[in-house]
């Protein structure tokens, strides 16, 4: 069962926010991590992110997704805002970054980001946004609006006993490297944009 094990306050570019880190057990060096804006009052409606790990676009701001992109303008809005920002460590579409570089190679052959993952013996998106729900539930919070343009992460409220008050889009102009990964998105998995 997930718990907080550790938690402090982390000042960033974008504001002060408390992060904590939830795992079975304490010896886990790779948590899902929690960022709770300074302003946030959880007995309102909070705006939440749920955010999976990319570390080539988070860290290395690659131009093959907008990860990156879509963690700074969360991280913006939100402390602008209040609310909080679920980091699940689900690299590659939960596939690692081993299995991730391995896809990539395989787009560099022709194949597109969903081939590439089933071609490797993994499904098309492995993450699983059921744990990211069950964090909201461990911090007491019971209605959000959610930060997203991905119908599996709405569902996965809808499901729950969270309260969904509303969507709010979070879509990241494309780039000469992306535009094909963002259109497979939106025809393959249904993701909510209006720019594609």
């Amino acid at each position: 069962m997930l718990k907080i094990q550790a938690q402090s306050k982390i000042p960033t570019d974008y504001g002060l926010f408390t992060m904590y880190a939830f795992s079975e057990n304490e010896e886990n060096w790779s948590p899902h991590l929690v960022l709770v804006a300074d302003n946030t009052d959880f007995n309102k409606v909070v705006n939440v992110r749920f955010h999976s790990e990319c570390i080539t676009g988070e860290i290395f701001h690659s131009k093959k997704c907008e990860c990156g992109q879509q963690l700074d303008t969360a991280m913006k809005y939100i402390s602008n805002n209040g609310g909080v920002i679920i980091y699940l460590r689900q690299e590659g579409r939960n596939i690692g970054i081993i299995n991730k570089l391995r896809a990539y190679e395989l787009q560099e052959q022709g194949w597109d980001t969903v081939e590439a993952n089933l071609k490797l013996g993994f499904p098309a998106d492995g993450r699983n946004f059921d744990i990211a729900v069950e964090m909201l539930g461990i911090l007491n919070i019971k209605e959000i609006n959610l930060l997203t343009n991905n119908p599996d992460k709405i569902k996965a409220v809808e499901n729950s006993d969270i309260i969904l008050n509303s969507r709010i889009p979070l879509e990241i102009d494309s780039n000469e490297v992306n535009e094909s990964y963002l259109v497979k998105k939106k025809n393959y998995f249904g993701h909510l944009f209006e720019k594609i």
